[in-house]
């Protein structure tokens, strides 16, 4: 593989840069020409790489792309899943260059070549090495399992349409694994596969107090302010110790046990690092975990975003008329998104004081799941990472979500296998977005080994 990477680099750079310079911005709806228009050139991609078929296929939102390769004999089929839309690119005067005219530069702090670009990493690079893996085991012959491929459109807004495209295609997407390159590793010294991701509910919060804003000489004092009865509310949220303090939040949460705990820590991690890359004095999470353990087998609430009142340039005193904040809670195994978000919803209407109204809007949830590490994808997939990389590769759990795997896996019968190749330096959902070099190769030469150990 090292050697058609080198033989066609130019070419797979033209290429991935043909993706990132599409704006297929999923959260915003005057671009879905460009998602269409990026759904197109994955199906021509594919035709290329070596598929049978490719069709771009309509859903009640974004499209879906959905290839697929036969081999006379095979006794395995790998569904490999990837999203084409990606985070908005804002705020703009952050970005070093252009985010959507991918451009290869050094890393300011190392200097080691990456692609800058939104999308380089999540999720067009990562998609794009399972592309080039599987040219080059179909044009050397190498290839031993059918592959099916399916490309989403609206991962980055909670995929609304992906489960109902799936439970009527269940029949063309029958597998034996799903596939799929959209996480990080823990650190770039040692490899790691994701065994589990955590899911995600998401709400926004409405706080109402009077009918109108409020001159705040004449009122305050005397009526209840939205702004800082909705601050009370949240800082009730948490306990002293840093858990969530929502009746029954914990009660299906599955424990680890020493044994697992101490499995998950072989993970390299230097916490002053972690912190220096951050520029934190102090990292803050649920007493008793270490920080590895909080972002991957526990769960959390943050606040996403708060706001209400006058913001805008000098001083306008009024007390304002409603405040909004957005939730988001990571959930872990066995956490269910709906009952959670039940639980929340008639927890933050419970503390509510009478002064004033809440209202909750459901935004955005799935479930987390986890895959066992006996499998013989993961094995296949140790294996191969192991021979690219120099060691064996250490189990983890994805801090993030990816809801749409758990539907996939509930509707398929079939477990999802995460080969992530991003770091995070690659800062995805932020500004100067990029992917090294060295990783997007090293992803493409251990998914091509994936195929010949699994």
């Amino acid at each position: 593989m090292k050697a058609y990477i080198q033989t066609h680099r130019e070419r797979f750079f033209s290429e991935l840069f043909s993706l990132l310079r599409i704006p297929s911005v999923s959260a915003k709806p005057e671009h879905r020409p460009d998602m269409e228009r990026c759904a197109d050139r994955l199906r021509g991609l594919l035709l290329d790489a070596g598929a049978d078929e490719a069709a771009v296929y309509g859903t009640a939102g974004n499209p879906v792309v959905f290839g697929s390769k036969a081999v006379p004999g095979a006794e395995k089929t790998v569904l490999v899943y990837g999203h084409y839309d990606v985070q908005p690119p804002e705020p703009l005067e952050k970005w070093r260059t252009d985010p959507f005219e991918p451009v290869i530069a050094a890393d300011p702090a190392t200097g080691e070549s990456a692609v800058y670009a939104r999308g380089a990493n999540d999720d067009k690079g990562q998609l794009f090495m399972h592309l080039k893996a599987f040219e080059f085991l179909v044009r050397t012959g190498a290839l031993k399992h059918n592959v099916k491929f399916i490309f989403e459109g609206e991962e980055e807004i909670g995929s609304p349409s992906l489960p109902a495209w799936v439970a009527d295609h269940a029949d063309l997407l029958k597998a034996d694994v799903i596939l799929v390159s959209d996480t990080t590793m823990i650190s770039d010294k040692v490899p790691s596969i994701n065994c589990g991701m955590r899911g995600l509910a998401y709400l926004e919060v409405t706080v109402t107090g009077p009918d109108k804003d409020l001159h705040s000489g004449h009122y305050g004092g005397a009526v209840a302010n939205p702004v800082n009865v909705l601050c009370e509310m949240v800082a009730s949220l948490h306990d002293a110790d840093g858990r969530v303090a929502i009746p029954g939040f914990y009660d299906d949460v599955v424990e680890l046990s020493a044994a697992d705990r101490a499995l998950l820590a072989r993970a390299p991690f230097d916490l002053e690092e972690y912190k220096a890359f951050l520029d934190i004095r102090e990292v803050r999470g649920e007493k008793g975990y270490t920080t590895l353990e909080r972002t991957g087998i526990r769960p959390c609430l943050d606040v996403c975003g708060i706001w209400g009142g006058y913001t805008g340039t000098g001083a306008k005193t009024v007390l304002p008329s409603t405040a909004h904040a957005k939730i988001s809670m990571r959930l872990v195994p066995d956490q269910r998104s709906a009952v959670i978000t039940d639980l929340f919803e008639r927890h933050f209407r419970s503390i509510a004081p009478p002064e004033v109204k809440v209202e909750v809007q459901r935004c955005e949830g799935g479930d987390g799941f986890l895959i066992p590490l006996s499998s013989p994808a993961y094995q296949a997939a140790s294996k191969a990472m192991a021979e690219v990389y120099g060691i064996e590769p250490v189990p983890s759990r994805g801090g993030g979500s990816i809801a749409i795997l758990a539907e996939m896996q509930r509707i398929l019968g079939i477990d999802p296998l995460l080969m992530g190749f991003g770091l995070e330096r690659d800062t995805i959902h932020s500004p100067n977005e990029s992917f090294l070099l060295r990783q997007l190769f090293a992803g493409m030469e251990s998914i091509a080994l994936f195929y010949q150990y699994y």
